[in-house]
Order: C-alpha cells, then sequence, then structure tokens
C-alpha cells in the first residue's frame, strides 16, 4: 500500500515538475505570409517548442505565394529532422502552397489540403529576372529538381509528378495532388482532418513508421513574437522603400535647414530600420546607386530650374530604383509599380520645392544687422565734412562722406565699416521733378 501511494505521489510531481512528459497536445502555428527569414525563424520555433512541451503533432496552417530558397531547405531542414511528427495543412479554401510552399507541403510527416486550395508551381525564378544562359538555367533546375526527388522520395510521395512542379511550373488543385499522391488528405475543417488521421501509420523521414490520435485533443497555438511581428512587416520590400524613401527625404530636409535636428533624428531612424530589413532581403545594391542619383536629379532641378526636366529624371530614376531594389523570386516579395511612383511623385515635388527655398533663401540679400543697412537712406544730423552724423532705422551713427554734406541733407549708406557708416550724398536726377509740399 505504501509503495502504492508513494508511486502515485512520483508520478503526480513528475508531471509538475517533469516538461519531459508528453502533454498530448497539437501545437498549432499559422504561417500566412511569404517564406522568408523570419518565417523559417517562426517554424523553427514552432518545431524546438512542440519538442521542448513533448506534443503528439506539430500542426503548421499554410497559405503562401513561394519566397525565398534559403529559407525554403531551412525550414525543410527542421522538418525532417523534428522530434516531433509535422503535419503541414493548406487552408482556408482560396489558400495556396504555391513554389517554396510546396516544398514545404512535401516535406511534412502528414500533407493536406482543404477544399478549394491548390500548390505546385515550383519552378526556381530567376532573381530580378535577367537573363541567364541556358547552363546555368540547367543547373538552378537541377538543383531545385533534385531537392523535390529527395524530400517526395522519402516520404514515400508521387517524385514524377512532383518532379514536374519544378520541371514543367504545373499546378495542382487539392483533388488534383491527392489523387496523384502529392497530399495524404483533404479535410474540409481540422477536426475532419484529425478523425482521417487517427491511427492510420506513416512513415517519418527516418523511416520510423508510427500512427496519430489527435481527436478530441487541445490544441494550443503558437503565435510569433514581438519582434517577429514587427520584422514579418518590415519585410514586406514595399514597407521597406517607404521607410528608405522617408528617411532620405527627412535628411535632406536637415541638410537643407541646418539646426531642425527632429529631420534629421526621424531619418536616421527610417534609414537604419529600412537598411536592418533590406539586408534580410535579396537586395541589389545597385538600386540604390539609382535612388542616390534621383535626389541629386532633384536637387539640381531646384539649383538650376530647368523647368522640370531634371525633376523628370529624378523621378524616372527613383522609380526604377524602387522597382529594381529587391531581387525576389516572386512578384509578392517585389515594390509594387504603383508604390514606387505612389512614393516617387510626391517625392521629387516635395525636395525640389525645399531645394528652392533653401536657394531661395541664400540668394536673398541680409536685411538685419549691421550689413542690413547698406543702400539705406539716411539723414544728417549734423554736417558731414566729411565726418558727423547720421539718423538711419531709428539709430544716430558716426557716418564719414566722401563729399561735404550740410545738416539736414539725405544721404545714402554705402558701406559699414566697424561702428561708422561711409555715406555718399544722395542725388536727385534732373528729370526728378523736385519734391512739393501740398
Amino acid at each position: 500500500m505504501k509503495s502504492m501511494v508513494s508511486r502515485i505521489i512520483l508520478v503526480a510531481l513528475a508531471t509538475l515538475f517533469l516538461p519531459g512528459i508528453s502533454s498530448a497536445e497539437v501545437l498549432k502555428i499559422v504561417v500566412d505570409d511569404t517564406i522568408q527569414p523570419i518565417s523559417a525563424e517562426y517554424i523553427a520555433r514552432g518545431i524546438a517548442e512542440a519538442a521542448r512541451r513533448n506534443d503528439q503533432a506539430l500542426l503548421i496552417q499554410i497559405n503562401t505565394p513561394g519566397g525565398l530558397v534559403d529559407s525554403t531547405r531551412e525550414i525543410i531542414e527542421k522538418i525532417t529532422n523534428s522530434a516531433v511528427p509535422v503535419i503541414i495543412y493548406v487552408t482556408p479554401s482560396g489558400s495556396r502552397a504555391a513554389s517554396a510552399g510546396f516544398f514545404i507541403l512535401e516535406s511534412a510527416d502528414i500533407a493536406a489540403m482543404a477544399p478549394g486550395t491548390n500548390t505546385g508551381a515550383a519552378h526556381p525564378v530567376v532573381l530580378g529576372g535577367g537573363s541567364m544562359d541556358d547552363v546555368m538555367k540547367q543547373k538552378i533546375e537541377n538543383d531545385a529538381a533534385a531537392l523535390m526527388r529527395s524530400v517526395a522520395a522519402r516520404r514515400g510521395r508521387n517524385v514524377g509528378v512532383a518532379e514536374s512542379t519544378v520541371r514543367e511550373s504545373k499546378s495542382f488543385t487539392e483533388q488534383e495532388a491527392l489523387s496523384q499522391h502529392l497530399i495524404d488528405y483533404v479535410a474540409s475543417s481540422q477536426e475532419n482532418l484529425f478523425e482521417q488521421i487517427k491511427d492510420k501509420p506513416f512513415k517519418r523521414f527516418n523511416g520510423q513508421e508510427v500512427t496519430l490520435d489527435l481527436v478530441g485533443q487541445s490544441v494550443v497555438p503558437f503565435g510569433m513574437t514581438v519582434k517577429e511581428q514587427v520584422l514579418s512587416y518590415l519585410m514586406d520590400p514595399n514597407v521597406a522603400f517607404i521607410l528608405l524613401a522617408i528617411g532620405a527625404l527627412a535628411l535632406y530636409a536637415e541638410f537643407t535647414h541646418p539646426g531642425a535636428v527632429i529631420p534629421g533624428t526621424v531619418g536616421v531612424v527610417f534609414i537604419l530600420v529600412a537598411a536592418f530589413a533590406l539586408n534580410l532581403l535579396p537586395t541589389r545594391f545597385a538600386a540604390l546607386v539609382l535612388i542616390l542619383g534621383a535626389f541629386a536629379l532633384f536637387a539640381a532641378e531646384a539649383k538650376f530650374a530647368t523647368h522640370g526636366v531634371l525633376m523628370i529624371g529624378g523621378v524616372v530614376l527613383l522609380t526604377l530604383g524602387g522597382l529594381l531594389l529587391v531581387d525576389a523570386p516572386i512578384p509578392q516579395m517585389r515594390v509594387h509599380l504603383i508604390t514606387a511612383l505612389g512614393v516617387s511623385l510626391p517625392l521629387g515635388a516635395i525636395t525640389a520645392f525645399l531645394m528652392g527655398i533653401a536657394l531661395k533663401a541664400h540668394r536673398n540679400k541680409l536685411v538685419s544687422g549691421s550689413q542690413g543697412l547698406i543702400g539705406e537712406v539716411a539723414v544728417a544730423q549734423t554736417a558731414l565734412s566729411p565726418r558727423g552724423k547720421v539718423f538711419v532705422h531709428g539709430e544716430i551713427w558716426d557716418a564719414v562722406s566722401s563729399s561735404d554734406v550740410s545738416a539736414g541733407q539725405t544721404v545714402v549708406v554705402a558701406k559699414v565699416d566697424g561702428l561708422i557708416l561711409r555715406v555718399e550724398p544722395l542725388t536727385v536726377s534732373k528729370s526728378s521733378p523736385a519734391p512739393a509740399i501740398s
């Protein structure tokens, strides 16, 4: 009796203090984004957490247009080495697991799709869409095809059809994918998927055959950290480009209006944040040269007043720089044309306007201080022969005249020499009418 009580106590203590005891739960993460370093970090963290909790399975709900090859390979490596079975579920209806998403789907222990979803189109895309010789294209395609064959074969799926998504860019609906053995189940809901999976054996990547019974088990959501949420938002190339443009404009305002401080601070912060995001993306740094060239043309437009010719050139360069800034394999990871134009047109007008104000201020005659007295008309308080006193701007100054001037006569200030004004008698043209007293 005592031994039984002791055993119960030990089991209770183990349940409370040992995280290694199975939680009999399913950890769930949701990937509704492009495949990039932040989504790869999120999935890797979810896999590690599921293993730490000793969950029965990790459910990854996915909807993605594709993404970066390096991030895809990292995710596949984490999934195939996961201690916990990984279920990839393409849902809800209307979602897709295209391009990189198809590679991830095929790497799962259990692959499933909801009705009204599609997958495939995994042909590798040349970054930037630039020209490439046939040999290099073939190398890239063969590399992607080999990865697909390796993953599909180890999971026991249709290798030939899976490879056709790479070679021929084929896409499949959920029923086509099921009938050609690219996925294991078509499920209308998460609960329906668990019911279909129940007690049906499947092979893990290491060849071990296992079964799962997830019906009625609690599903625990596993969300992104604040850092991942912020970085995921910044990984949108359109956001990064807008931040870069605003930062550049703020620095431009600081340079044209020194001492303002706030524009300079905002500019540095925005540019550094944009640089951090672009560092995680496949950035084409030659595009940054185009963006700098655009600002140079904006400044030149304000200085030389070419009636908009240089400003148009700046807008064109800034637009091209934005479109070419991120060298991504899918359109969703590039700067959109509407974003590039929406930034370039107002930015060109604003920068030209600011530079115009600055140059106009530099050209204007100084009208404050002693130098502002030059050209002003003064009245001789005493006779100037040649030294005396004059009244100007409400003040009496010592003055020296180039010729004798009688008291009360008007003179014009020609030069300010310290605290002494150099003046000239104010002559009236003979053709000018004499002043009259009404």
